[in-house]
């Protein structure tokens, strides 16, 4: 018996059906909802990472191994979220552990250079197109915000151009145009998979404009690829006017040896990387140019500072040396690569069957679920109903024993196996014929 026939399921409107997914969660979860109820005493929300709140409140997760998750209230669920492309190489891949546990018995925090670090930036200058020289940050977010300022450094420009719903970390955030937690930075903005008005509004901003950053695939944004044209106005506009291109790839570096980059055959001046290249450590990258990262060069007067305690830690730089030049070589991405383009491939003709409006776009490895028809190219505003056929479709996967996003996005990890991933397609498919009222009733224009 599925999951979704345990319960007798309301499909009389979305509310319903929300409140009983909420009611029937809340209640196989005792040991989640106390542990949440004691932290949100101490911290607001009770927790420290938004991604990851959600109500009635979130899942705690105790154990992980290969692509399997466990839970507070010993709930076994697949995990296809991947920690967000982090998890690349699953919960217990032993190499990585190895090298971990290896480089900490040697010392922790050593305040110094190693070798290690020299050896990683071997690995990624080696892969990637626009990368000459590289340098090691904490995060994703950290790689941007360190990757804008070498712009401007190498520039002497200020202003920075982004896409409208585009994200580069916590503090570059541009679901809208004003959000009190980002950088205060110059920007200027332009539509994202419009190659006219990024030619346009580049050539506009002229000299004034010292990057544009982007990514080559949005991850949050809801795995919307860029489009070759795109992606070639923006090159072909910032050579015009000499601002710096960034491409964002801490997600899409995952979706070949190169990169997105190297896939779509467009080499920016800059790279950003994180996520998974530490092998599940905290980690971020950026990179390019050699005579743009320079600005940061010691042995030259005037240059740019770069701080961080943690850039080049110990465990990070030796997971990352063993993540990058012993499991993730190019054959491993492509497998990886055309084992999500089948998934999302199977999961799309489970939509068209049943004629509903709801796809999953993406490439590769990440893929996100939309409720509505037609092709998606940029981000959009989602109605209530597709914002409430959202949050049903992750309560259902998780009865399903099956951990998303709570966006709806997938991550494939490389301890998924089509098996796993034929399971994802049941699962939908099942959410598809117990939901389908639902989905029919929600339906309008894209």
């Amino acid at each position: 018996m599925s999951p979704l026939d345990q319960v007798p399921l309301r499909n009389s409107d979305l509310e319903a059906a929300l409140a009983e997914a909420h009611a029937t969660y809340a209640a196989g979860r005792p040991r989640s909802a106390e542990i949440h109820a004691r932290a949100r005493r101490l911290m607001p929300g009770g927790n420290t990472r938004s991604v990851l709140f959600y109500t009635p409140f979130p899942t705690a997760m105790v154990r992980g191994e290969g692509c399997r998750l466990w839970d507070a209230d010993g709930r076994e669920y697949l995990d296809l979220l991947g920690e967000y492309t982090a998890g690349l190489f699953g919960h217990s891949e032993r190499r990585i552990i190895d090298a971990v546990k290896e480089a900490l018995d040697r010392g922790i925090n050593l305040a110094s250079v190693g070798e290690a670090e020299q050896d990683l930036a071997g690995l990624i200058v080696g892969r990637f197109p626009s990368i000459e020289m590289v340098r090691f940050t904490n995060s994703g977010t950290e790689a941007n915000l360190m990757a804008l300022a070498a712009a401007r450094g190498f520039t002497g420009r200020v202003k920075t151009m982004v896409m409208r719903g585009g994200y580069h970390g916590g503090v570059l955030t541009f679901a809208s145009e004003r959000n009190a937690v980002n950088v205060p930075i110059p920007l200027a903005f332009t539509d994202y998979n419009d190659p006219e008005a990024a030619m346009r509004d580049i050539l506009a901003e002229g000299d004034q404009l010292a990057a544009v950053l982007v990514e080559p695939m949005l991850g949050s944004g809801g795995c919307i690829p860029a489009s070759a044209a795109f992606l070639g106005a923006l090159r072909e506009a910032t050579q015009r006017t000499g601002a710096v291109l960034i491409f964002d790839e801490v997600m899409t570096s995952r979706h070949g040896r190169g990169g997105l980059q190297e896939r779509m055959g467009v080499t920016p001046d800059m790279t950003t990387l994180g996520k998974y290249m530490a092998g599940g450590m905290s980690f971020g990258a950026f990179g390019g140019r050699a005579g743009i990262m320079e600005v940061f060069d010691g042995h030259r007067p005037g240059t740019l500072p770069h701080a961080g305690t943690f850039n080049n830690n110990v465990w990070s730089m030796a997971a990352g040396c063993v993540a990058m030049g012993e499991i993730f070589d190019g054959e491993t991405a492509e497998a990886l690569y055309a084992r999500g383009e089948a998934l999302r491939e199977a999961l799309n003709a489970v939509c068209a069957r049943a004629g509903v409006p709801m796809q999953f776009t993406g490439r590769g490895s990440m893929l996100t679920v939309h409720f509505r028809a037609g092709a998606i190219e940029r981000p959009y505003a989602a109605r209530p109903a597709e914002d409430r056929l959202r949050e049903l479709f992750f309560f259902d996967m998780l009865a399903a024993g099956i951990y998303l996003a709570r966006r709806g996005m997938a991550a494939l990890s490389l301890p998924v196996t089509e098996a796993d991933c034929a399971r994802y397609v049941a699962a939908v498919e099942e959410f598809v014929a117990a939901r389908q009222p639902l989905l029919a009733e929600a339906a309008g224009p894209a």
